[in-house]
């Protein structure tokens, strides 16, 4: 008995091993809490960010009541940050959502349906995937304008062929299964095959891909930003912090680097937990 029982203790053991987090993820989920409490809290922690003073003008890390120093319209460079966490993040999420909604629908249809039906979806994703991202995010805002949520829409759309392509993939490796031919054997409808019994089956690989999808669009929606596309100016915003810094590198270099290292951080540690997780339900699958 007690040989039968070790062998399962010791892979119990390994399992452990692989599913605790490391050090940098556990880094990674703090600096993601960091940044949930940045936006549901920023209007009580930090209300005054984007008021100016003009009269100060821009004082270096270190003044008196500003720690990071302020900016060239006297904004507090470090009540400026936390306010730009939630135009900077919550922009990303709904792009990331949005595309992978879209990647859902036509994905699970293209992979399942096949035929003319996969050829259409395919071709399209095939356009959408030769248009550049910031040159066609350039051209779209100086048509329908630079707002904020256009610019979020846009991305949407360019950012769901990836989608479309990764959920098409993994409907086409659960379609053959005995699962699936037992639910057409039952005369099931094609729509509830998809979405209710291949699409769950799909969803570790969805949800991984979405969390990777947000570092890069945190990146992407940042740089054009930068740009002055998404956000007007002087709003609290981090791509739009590292513009309107640029005048004061010299004389305060916080107004760009601690914009710039929250976007690097924060899309780093959304990567880090990304993989982690995509490890995680690799791991029981193969157990």
């Amino acid at each position: 008995m007690t040989t039968l029982v070790q062998p399962s203790r010791r892979r119990g053991t390994r399992r452990r091993r692989r599913d605790s987090p490391g050090v940098l993820v556990i880094l990674s989920f703090i600096v993601l809490a960091l940044v949930a409490v940045a936006i549901a809290f920023s209007g009580v922690l930090v209300p005054n960010a984007t008021t100016q003073d003009i009269l100060s003008g821009s004082l270096p890390a270190g003044s008196a009541g500003h720690l990071l120093g302020t900016d060239e319209l006297g904004r507090d460079i470090l009540q400026l940050t936390i306010a730009g966490t939630a135009s900077a993040v919550v922009g990303p999420v709904v792009i990331a959502v949005g595309s992978m909604l879209i990647g859902v629908l036509f994905g699970a249809l293209a992979g399942f349906l096949r035929g003319s039906t996969d050829w259409v979806v395919g071709r399209a994703t095939d356009v959408l995937l030769a248009l550049p991202v910031m040159l066609v995010a350039l051209v779209v805002a100086g048509i329908l304008g630079s707002g904020y949520w256009v610019t979020v829409g846009m991305l949407v759309v360019l950012f769901s062929p990836s989608d479309v392509r990764i959920v098409r993939s993994g409907v086409m490796e659960q379609a053959p299964r005995p699962y699936v031919e037992a639910a057409q054997m039952l005369s099931l409808s094609r729509p509830r095959i998809m979405f209710r019994h291949i699409v769950p089956n799909v969803l570790p690989l969805i949800l991984t891909n979405m969390l990777l999808n947000i570092a890069f669009a945190l990146v992407t929606l940042s740089s054009l930003s930068y740009l002055g596309v998404g956000v007007q100016a002087g709003t609290a915003d981090w791509g739009r912090q590292i513009a309107d810094g640029r005048s004061i590198m010299f004389a305060n270099p916080a107004a760009i680097i601690v914009p710039a290292v929250c976007i690097i951080a924060v899309a780093c540690a959304i990567n880090i937990v990304g993989d982690w997780l995509g490890d995680r339900f690799q791991n029981r699958g193969v157990e």
